[in-house]
């Protein structure tokens, strides 16, 4: 760790749950953002603020006017360019230490396992249940972990915050999974044979 960097962190290392080991886990680690909007905008500020070493962030979307109120990673002079290009600014002017990628494509079945592959931790910041399901796919048979920020799409106030870790009991895998019964969507935790 450099001098600058001890100084910048200096406030975190002191806290025993952190401390000098703890920030060096930080700057080698890894972290994937899926979604550069309103969950992953703040989260990846915090996470550069942090000493996080490698951040990217994968979104397929462009800054607009109406993000501007809660997406507060982006700027009115970002309308228009790619919030992955964005953040990256952003993130890079926040701290210059930090490693930053911007990946601006969209999550498939397969680009998933490929773009995961470079990361400790994924971060789905993602408004819509395809991508999530994607994301819990790709991170239950690599056995990655992933936190999940779930925040009601378009309108309104609600949100949650739910951790799925890979977690293997007995030779079986658990799973999120889409059903649908009596017309109604449902997402259950499915036990799936190892």
């Amino acid at each position: 760790m450099s001098k600058s960097q001890s100084e910048r962190y200096s406030r975190q290392i002191l806290l025993k749950q952190v401390g000098e080991e703890g920030q060096e886990k930080l700057l080698n680690s890894h972290v994937l953002i899926v979604g550069a909007g309103g969950l992953g905008s703040p989260a990846a500020l915090y996470l550069a603020s942090a000493g996080v070493g490698h951040i990217g962030i994968l979104d397929d979307d462009n800054v607009d006017l109406t993000n501007l109120q809660r997406q507060i990673i982006h700027s009115s002079e970002s309308i228009g360019t790619p919030k992955v290009l964005s953040a990256k600014r952003r993130i890079e002017a926040l701290n210059p230490d930090i490693k930053v990628s911007a990946l601006r494509e969209r999550l498939e079945e397969d680009n998933a396992k490929d773009i995961f592959k470079d990361y400790d931790f994924i971060l789905d910041a993602t408004d819509n249940f395809q991508t999530k399901f994607q994301i819990n796919d790709t991170c239950i048979r690599r056995h990655y972990l992933k936190q999940t920020d779930t925040v009601e799409r378009g309108i309104g106030l609600s949100g949650q915050i739910r951790q799925f870790t890979s977690a293997l009991l007995e030779g079986n895998v658990f799973c999120l999974e889409e059903t649908e019964q009596a017309g109604f969507q449902n997402y259950v935790l499915q036990v799936l044979e190892d």
